[in-house]
Formats: structure tokens, sequence, C-alpha cells
């Protein structure tokens, strides 16, 4: 993986461009001391990860990042390094933990339209269905992220199919690496196609979109800049490679929070989207969805979050359209913002990985891992390389990394268990430790059809009972 790192998330860390991160600590602190702690703390954070990019295996780049984030409790550093360990979280499957590392509270802002809940004029709908007709007459579609919370990638990942079939033809996502010249062709991404890539979630996106036939087009910014600068980089390298030689191109983007605001100061300047307007003439319909998401604890939702749960309790995410076909948008700079469901948990793993009803869960236990914590479990689709991003990836540890005294004395005891989310088909299931050896491996085969749920065979019987059974509801 290259050493540089992505540049918004260094805004994002220090607060320069989303609400409701942390402020200051304490009252004998000032403004200026406390964001220079936060730089020196950012400084800090990057030379941990570089020291952790040098590990070959993915799962002992976390463990280098993990007990820096555990042994220093100052608070600049926590803020800051606990949203880069958030990726590396979600890069080995740990969603749960992720979103607690770094987790953007969404208050109430003056500029917040009213909630459409109670107005006569807008109706609930499948976001699934609504965004294709939305999008029908645009020439781009742009999708944000929240780069900690793969769930805001799930819908994409389920649109982009409908998407295909109304005409689009190029996808373009944040931080893939131009350097990949054989990511096309080999229709698949491996650990140096991009840095967010890394996360199976988002290379799900990205296989998806390969093999739906779409041009796929790294756009990141190859100047080592910020800020503005980046945000021009990225319109010109999307217009050169997209609407300059294909004047009928039509375009899906995948880009982290406020880089598709149509509107509004940025960083100082203006975002990816309105560089691109000014470049192409091309609006393109916006689709916010890191704003209206289940956090870790209820008092980080948008007041509007919860209302429009409990009435409606919808099971897929929904975006709102009056009477006229016109969708609501949390925010101005915005077309549509969509509503995420409560986050349901399956043996500590969100229920979305589902990806709506297209993947399955696949028990897997610790038995395979010869008593090697933690242990790293992989499911490779079987047509790809050994080097690909797998499909899903989870790790067994049976302690805790917050583990008190007695679960210490008793992890040898029981074997963990969790699920890997698959679609029907092929699968290469590796275990690994840290140190990147193969510690047991077998070829599994995932049907279509038992509601109970696969299992690896070569483990001992379970109890007669889906895997389902130990869904959990966020909050209960």
């Amino acid at each position: 993986m290259p050493s540089r790192t992505p540049f918004p998330v260094f805004g994002l860390a220090l607060g320069l461009c989303l609400p409701g991160l942390p402020g200051l600590p304490g009252h004998a602190q000032s403004a200026s001391q406390w964001q220079a702690e936060q730089v020196a703390a950012s400084q800090k954070s990057e030379q941990i990860m570089h020291e952790a990019n040098k590990h070959k295996s993915l799962l002992a780049q976390y463990q280098v990042m993990r007990y820096p984030y555990a042994t220093n409790p100052d608070p600049a550093f926590h803020i800051i390094f606990g949203q880069y360990l958030s990726w590396y979280q979600s890069f080995i499957g740990d969603y749960p933990d992720a979103a607690a590392s770094f987790s953007i509270k969404q208050p109430a802002l003056p500029d917040d339209r009213p909630s459409p809940l109670d107005n006569p004029d807008y109706r609930a709908r499948p976001a699934l269905e609504a965004i294709p007709e939305l999008a029908r007459n645009y020439r781009a579609v742009f999708f944000n992220e929240a780069h900690n919370i793969p769930l805001t990638r799930t819908l994409t990942v389920q649109l982009l199919g409908k998407l295909r079939a109304e005409g689009f033809d190029y996808f373009a996502a944040e931080t893939l690496y131009q350097t990949d010249t054989g990511l096309q062709a080999r229709g698949y991404p491996v650990a140096d196609s991009g840095f967010y890539t890394q996360e199976p979630v988002c290379a799900e996106m990205v296989r998806t979109a390969l093999k739906l036939g779409f041009k796929v087009v790294a756009y990141e910014a190859l100047s080592d800049v910020g800020g503005d600068a980046r945000e021009a980089e990225q319109a010109r390298n999307l217009y050169r490679q997209v609407f300059k030689n294909d004047p009928k191109a039509r375009l899906v983007v995948d880009a982290g929070y406020a880089h598709i605001q149509e509107s509004g100061v940025y960083l100082g300047g203006s975002t990816m989207a309105e560089h691109l307007h000014k470049l192409s003439g091309i609006d393109p319909l916006t689709v916010e969805q890191t704003m209206l998401y289940p956090h870790p604890s209820a008092s980080d939702d948008h007041p509007d979050y919860a209302p429009v749960m409990k009435q409606l309790q919808p099971k897929a995410p929904i975006v709102f359209v009056d009477r006229k076909g016109r969708p609501w948008s949390l925010r101005p700079g915005y077309d549509v913002s969509v509503f995420f469901p409560p986050r349901e948990l399956n043996r500590g793993r969100p229920a979305w990985l589902d990806l709506g009803g297209s993947r399955r869960p696949y028990l897997v236990g610790g038995e395979r891992c010869n008593h090697t914590y933690p242990c790293m479990v992989e499911a490779r689709y079987a047509d790809e390389g050994s080097h690909a991003i797998p499909a899903d990836r989870l790790v067994l540890d049976p302690i805790p990394p917050n583990a008190v005294t007695s679960d210490r004395i008793s992890n040898g005891l029981v074997e963990p268990r969790s699920v890997l989310y698959l679609r029907p088909g092929k699968y290469k299931l590796t275990y690994t430790d840290a140190d990147a050896r193969q510690l047991f491996a077998r070829d599994v085969t995932i049907r279509d059809g038992n509601p109970a749920g696969p299992s690896d065979p070569a483990d001992p019987p379970q109890p007669a009972q889906p895997a389902e059974s130990a869904t959990t509801t966020e909050g209960e």
C-alpha cells in the first residue's frame, strides 16, 4: 500500500469539515492549544500507521494499530488515532468496534430542513426503488460514505445493477490507486488497488461494478495536496478520464462525506463535485448517506433519526419523495438523504452484511485456528487469485480488546464463533495467524435455499438452530 494517506480524513479528524466531533476537553485549554495537540496527534498517528504497514499481514498491521490506542490515554490522540484505528477495524471485518472507535455526532443544525415524517406531501419509499427512478434523467450520480462505517456502502453495492440497467457506464471510487493498471482486466481488487478497498464491502462494490461492465475509474489526486487543491485535482481527473473523451458517458461516483456537496464552503474552497460541475456543466444527483444512520450511542444520532425509525420501522434503507417526485434531503447541497434502519447483530456481526439478502451467513469457529489467536478467517471467490480482497473476513479471538481478568482465565474453554456473509457460489476459505501463516484451508460452496444457514461441515455438530437466532438489535 502506498505510504501516502488520503488527505480528507486528516481534515476530518481535526474537525475542519464535519460537525459533531469532540470539542475542548477542559476549560483551562485554549482552542489553539487543542488544535496544536490534534496536529501533533495526527503526526503521531501517521507514524504509527507507517510502522504498521511495514508488516505483511493485515492482521499484524491491525495489532500494531491496536496497542497504542489501548495504552495512550491522551484525549487528542484518542480522537485522532481512533479514526485511523477504525479503518483497520473495518478492514478486518470488526464493524461494531470500527463504529465505536470513531463516531461523528450528528446534531441538528440551523440549515437542516424540517423532518418529512409528518409532512403529508412526503412519503417514504425504499431507496432501492426510488434512487434509480430519480437518477433516470441525470448524467451522474454521486454517493457519499462514512469511510469507517461500511454500512454506508451497502446501498451503493445493491444499486449498481439498477443503475447499469438505466445506462450508467462509468464507476469511480475515492482512493482507488491509478497505479493498479490491471484492475479492469483482472476483475477484482487486490491490496494495491486502493486504500479503502482493503475493506471487503468496498472491494465488493468495485468487484460488482466490474462484473456489471462498468468502466472503473481511479480519480484520486496524485499530488501531495489537500483542501481545495485536492478537490480540484480529483475533478480534473474525473473529467479527463470520463467526460472529455466520452461526451455521452454516465457516471456513478462513490466518495467520502462532503466531497459530493454541490454548494457551500468546504475546507476553505470548493468540493470535488463543484469543481467537476464547473468543468463539465453536469449537474449530478447527490445521495447523502452519512448523517442518518444508527450510531453506537443513540445520543450521536441526528434528532430526526429515532422518530422516523419508531414510526416507520423500516427493514431496508428509505428515502422521502414528495407528490411531484422531488426528493427530501436533510441539508442544502444534497439532493436526497438516506435513512438506514437500526443495526442488528448476528453473532457479533452486523446483519446488513447480507447486502439486501443477496448474501447468507456462514458459521465458522475457532476449532480450525489450532489454538492460535487472534486468527483471521477469509473467504475468497474460488475463481479469483490468492491476493484478491476477500468477499468477507473476520478475526476470531477469545480475548476481547478490553478483556477483564475473567475473560483471560476462561478464554481457553470455549472456541470463538462468528459468521461470514457470502453470496451463493464457491469459495476458498483460509485461516491464518498474525504472521500470515496458514493454519487451515478448505473449499466451500454456499448454496441457495437453506433457511438454517450453512456452516463449515468439518466443525463439530452445531445445535439445530439457524445462525440468525443469535441476532440482537442495537439498544436492547
